[in-house]
């Protein structure tokens, strides 16, 4: 006689497949998606639900039913998603799980049409990306987006890449009488609440219908785990809107290959909406100048006299290490010809962390043989900050325990998340960013020029200056965000990526670990492997490809970590 039974994921990582239980008729109600409690090995062990069929064997019952997991749409995209990163399928599961257990589901309210507050634009753009300017109120493209979806069944999800901006835009949408759900608030989620605004894991937002999806700052490293598996909600997003076939928009400063690809790319504000930037090339200045230079004392000096709450921000990210080679003749980088990242000698010869290229010690520009070493930290900047400009300084990092600031704030990126409003932002070293040692680096100076001009405001109001401190001249990203127009630098990163293989005409993958070399070794003869220092590279045609030849390899005995880019 067949027996209604289930195939359930069980919450132990290491056993990244379901196992079959029956389904006793007490149990009649347990779901696809479901948290269940199962006997494993002489084990109870919590799991979901994520197939139903009948067996006419002998099956171990479920033990007991414990609440509602992700809806059974969800259930197949975090299997997809295990399988696109390399990743355990459980975890993925318990990222669209509920952090307590549910037992009982909300009444979602009806959609409504928004409120105008204030003379509120709502804006109309077709799906797709959207190049938005960085001082743009997206507010108005939430508002349009809802609206263009309103009539469909489903939710309508909006991803941030923080938890601030989430609750601001949150609280935002309720005045003008939407019934919003935050990322955090799994049961109205899962109730089919009309909008809902989170953040990454939001990707996975337990909504049984998905009306439409809305990506701002697609581009933004928060929306990439950098735990394994290294998921990223904007590639989650846009597969779970194919599979429901719903409208996904897009936005960005600066839209990198794998955002738009070949694809037309709509435009929103302009140079007008990009911030004032000031440039000062330190290779042409005093060197006997400390960390910061004449001219970033000065405006410093002028931004103190604003009555902004935090009026200087100075910035350091120290990316890649911080491991920059200057020329001691003439102060020029040490770059890759190929890919323009930053040189380190290895062995007595130049490279960069790709290995394109490796040549002789040598200045491109000058012919020198010496080069030194640029480094700093934020704790050695801000105590020469402070003496330089003979005032208290705040260090700020990801690390640092909420505080009340000093009008002068230095520190990493993180700057940018806590501060809301500044009169002047200094990059201290923006060639940190220029340079680090990854494909996406210049995308990601640019990126956060574009998030220091939310704190400064627009060159049209001329309220604040953003000032980049460089050893570059003629560089096109430096020119680019000097001028607020991005275009031609966006075109020639789809040049890069199309000459060497990234995303979206390749897939890559890192691979690390004392198995690594095991494992890269049973690769399909498709995938190119290359040895780096720090482990293997490997690179595929597609995402497909590299997706089938990770999980068709073996897994060695040993530490592994795959991070599929």
């Amino acid at each position: 006689m067949a027996t209604r039974a289930v195939q359930v994921v069980t919450e132990v990582a290491a056993l990244n497949r379901p196992f079959d239980y029956a389904v006793t008729e007490q149990m009649a109600h347990v779901g696809l998606g479901d948290r269940v409690r199962v006997n494993f090995n002489h084990r109870s062990v919590r799991g979901w639900v994520v197939a139903e069929g009948s067996f006419e064997r002998d099956l171990k019952p479920v033990a007991k039913w414990l609440g509602y997991g992700p809806p059974p749409a969800l259930v197949s995209l975090t299997q997809w998603a295990a399988w696109r990163w390399y990743g355990s399928w459980s975890r993925l599961l318990a990222t669209a799980s509920p952090s307590r257990i549910v037992t009982a589901l909300a009444s979602a309210p009806q959609k409504a049409a928004a409120t105008s507050v204030g003379g509120d634009v709502v804006r109309f753009f077709p799906p797709g990306v959207i190049s938005l300017a960085p001082t743009v109120d997206p507010l108005g493209l939430v508002l349009g987006c809802y609206e263009a979806t309103r009539e469909r069944e489903g939710s309508f999800v909006v991803l941030v890449p923080h938890d601030a901006w989430a609750k601001r835009l949150a609280d935002r949408l309720t005045r003008r009488g939407l019934a919003v759900a935050n990322g955090d608030d799994w049961v109205r989620a899962r109730a089919q609440w009309p909008l809902v605004v989170a953040t990454r894991a939001g990707a996975f937002s337990p909504v049984p219908r998905l009306a439409g999806a809305l990506v701002l700052d697609a581009d933004d490293e928060g929306f990439s785990s950098t735990a394994a598996p290294t998921w990223n909600a904007l590639e989650v997003m846009r597969e779970r809107c194919r599979r429901e076939d719903v409208p996904l928009w897009c936005t960005s400063a600066l839209p990198s290959p794998a955002l738009s690809g070949d694809d037309a790319v709509n435009s929103e504000g302009g140079a007008p909406y990009w911030p004032r930037v000031s440039i000062v090339n330190r290779r042409y200045g005093d060197p006997h100048d400390g960390a910061l230079s004449s001219e970033a004392l000065d405006a410093a000096r002028r931004a103190l006299e604003s009555d902004d709450e935090v009026a200087v921000v100075i910035i350091l990210q120290r990316l890649g290490a911080g491991r920059l080679l200057a020329c001691v003749r003439c102060g020029e980088l040490a770059t890759c010809a190929m890919c323009g990242q930053g040189e380190r000698e290895v062995e007595g010869r130049l490279r960069c962390a790709e290995e394109h290229v490796s040549r002789e010690r040598f200045c491109r520009d000058c012919g020198a043989t010496k080069f030194r070493s640029v480094r700093s930290g934020i704790t050695t900047l801000a105590r020469d900050v402070a003496l330089q400009l003979g005032r208290p300084v705040s260090e700020l990092s990801a690390q640092s325990v909420p505080d009340d600031l000093e009008r002068v704030v230095v520190g990493t990126e993180a700057v940018l998340t806590r501060v809301r409003r500044s009169a002047l932002v200094i990059f201290a070293d923006v060639d940190q960013y220029l340079l680090a040692p990854r494909a996406s680096a210049r995308r990601q100076a640019v990126l956060a020029v574009a998030r220091a001009g939310r704190l400064v405001g627009s060159r049209q109001e001329g309220r604040g200056l953003v000032l980049l401190q460089t050893r570059r001249s003629n560089d096109l990203v430096l020119d680019s965000v000097e001028r607020g127009d991005v275009e031609a630098l966006r075109l020639d990163e789809l040049d890069v990526a199309r000459a060497l293989s990234l995303a979206p005409y390749g897939a890559r993958a890192r691979v690390s670990g004392d198995a690594a070399r095991t494992f890269v070794g049973e690769m399909n003869p498709s995938i190119r492997v290359r040895e780096l220092e720090d482990g293997f590279v490997l690179s595929a045609p597609d995402t497909t490809v590299l997706a089938n030849a990770l999980s068709a390899a073996p897994r060695p005995a040993g530490s592994l970590r795959v991070a599929v880019e």
